[in-house]
């Protein structure tokens, strides 16, 4: 099965194996649904800095590089590095990066903070997506890493098993929600819903407590999909839905059935259904369609963007219109650096500035901002375009309507993008400029409300189950792990472009 084409595999190679396993990417990683950026100077610069840094602070503390990355002590020295290739964007300091005693204080002092992550993924055991598989294999046989070649390569990386250890033991994510992805060959589901259900049944049953959330995928226009509706609403029981106006987005050239928001005739009696159902929580994947892939399905541009979130959340005023990825266009096989120049040139960005307007232009408060992806693509390559895109989103939709989700594990544990916010900052010059309130510390009100407050409140997720969770069986077997355990492994999963010469 070949989602990228084989002209286009060849220019990559797989992240797991190839990518340096730094505690912050140094070069954007994609699944097999679109290409990754090249690496860009900047990032190639951040690179061999880390990788200096890393190796002078491990030398002191007398363990090696890759055991000095998966300390906190590594994960500020990362930041560090950011800063000084990027400009002062992260709160962090050299004394933090220089002395694990001190970052490893400031971790703990963290751990506790209320992470909950409504944007997570993993793959079905029958997948038939095999590029990840697929690529190894050929690393191996081709003798670049001859340790590939020695056994059996698998996709268990990207499955249940390391999603959960990814999620739940090498991040400080409390609570996750398992979404998925859609497609006109039903192989192709990343999960069903049903498997969504188990899974989540599995992880709930394994803590005794609420730990995880499921979706049920709608597709509107699909046969059958109102009778999918009716099964998934009575016997999956899911805890909010999830939609992708685009259609088929693994599979593009295949999309059949893309749809609107606003839809009357097609799209409102599902809507009837969710609130009967009592399901007020609706989340719309947006954006990821940069013109490099505009280019390739023009047809689907309209289905991508936001024009159609205002009208459908002012028809219903009932329903929380959670719009995932922020509707960031420039991810998905675009350029951070695109992004940044139209930002400069305009003080805007596609199509985040528009969904940020979308409550004072139609005078509603249902409608959210998740930012999955945002830091996964735009931290390793422009992290100013993490801070303005916050901004954008907070000035406009307040930071009560912005909401923490991770697209984890596609780019491996999720814990780089949560100290990514924890540090992050807008610079003081462009909060002046226009008019953006600072994000505050990193257990602030602002970032505390975007990393859990507000799914908390979404979601119905009570005080008394916050604090069940903090005494339950994965939070003691977490404790364990973090004792005697071998920490994080910095891996990202996908695939990066082959280094030029």
């Amino acid at each position: 099965m070949g989602l990228l084409s084989s002209e286009e595999l060849k220019q990559l190679l797989p992240a797991e194996a190839f990518a340096f396993p730094s505690p912050i990417p140094t070069q954007s990683v994609s699944s097999d649904e679109f290409m990754p950026a090249p690496q860009t100077t900047k990032q190639r610069e951040f690179e061999a800095r880390i990788k200096s840094y890393g190796s002078e602070l491990a030398r002191h503390q007398g363990m090696s590089r890759r055991a000095f990355f998966k300390t906190a002590a590594g994960m500020a020295a990362a930041f560090v590095a950011m800063n000084d290739t990027y400009g002062p964007i992260f709160g962090v300091s050299r004394a933090e990066a220089a002395i694990p005693e001190k970052a490893s204080e400031r971790a703990k002092n963290l751990s506790k903070q209320f992470i909950m992550d409504m944007h997570t993924h993993f793959l079905r055991d029958d997948t038939r997506i095999q590029n990840f598989l697929n690529q190894r294999k050929a690393v191996g046989q081709a003798g670049w890493n001859p340790a590939l070649a020695q056994k059996e390569q698998t996709l268990d990386d990207l499955k249940f098993a390391n999603y959960l250890k990814e999620i739940y033991f090498d991040s400080d994510t409390k609570v996750a929600c398992i979404s998925g992805s859609p497609s006109e060959v039903p192989q192709d589901w990343f999960l069903t819903n049903e498997m969504k259900a188990q899974a989540r049944a599995t992880i709930n049953a394994i803590a005794g407590t609420k730990r995880c959330f499921a979706h049920a995928i709608f597709t509107p226009g699909y046969p059958g999909w109102m009778e999918a509706i009716d099964h998934a609403l009575a016997d999956l029981k899911p805890d909010s839905m999830k939609g992708y106006t685009i259609g088929d987005n693994t599979n593009k050239s295949l999309s059949k059935h893309p749809w609107r928001l606003d839809d009357e005739k097609l799209v409102y009696p599902a809507y009837e259904k969710f609130l009967k159902a009592g399901l007020m929580n609706v989340c719309i994947h947006k954006g990821l369609f940069p013109p490099s892939v505009e280019k390739d399905f023009p047809h689907l541009l309209e289905y991508s963007d936001v024009r159609d979130v205002g009208k459908a959340a002012k028809d219903w005023p009932q329903i929380n219109f959670i719009i995932y990825h922020g509707g960031y266009r420039f991810a998905g096989g675009g350029k951070a650096e695109d992004a940044w120049a139209q930002f400069e040139q305009t003080g805007r960005i596609e199509w985040v500035s528009d969904l940020a307007e979308v409550p004072a232009k139609f005078v509603v408060r249902n409608v959210y901002a998740d930012v999955g992806q945002l830091f996964a693509q735009t931290t390793v390559a422009e992290p100013r375009l993490s801070a303005v895109m916050l901004g954008i989103l907070i000035k406009g939709m307040g930071a009560d309507h912005v909401c923490w989700g991770t697209d984890a594990i596609w780019t491996g544990a999720p814990q780089w993008q949560i100290e990514a916010l924890r540090r992050l900052e807008i610079p003081e010059e462009l909060q002046k400029k226009y008019g953006y309130k600072p994000l505050g510390p990193a257990d602030g009100p602002v970032k505390n409300a975007i990393f859990g407050g507000n799914n908390a409140r979404l979601y119905n997720f009570k005080p008394q189950q916050r604090a069940e969770i903090e005494h339950d069986k994965i939070a003691y077997h977490k404790e364990i792990y973090e004792r005697v355990g071998e920490g994080r492994t910095n891996l990202t999963y996908g695939y990066i472009y082959k280094p030029t010469a």
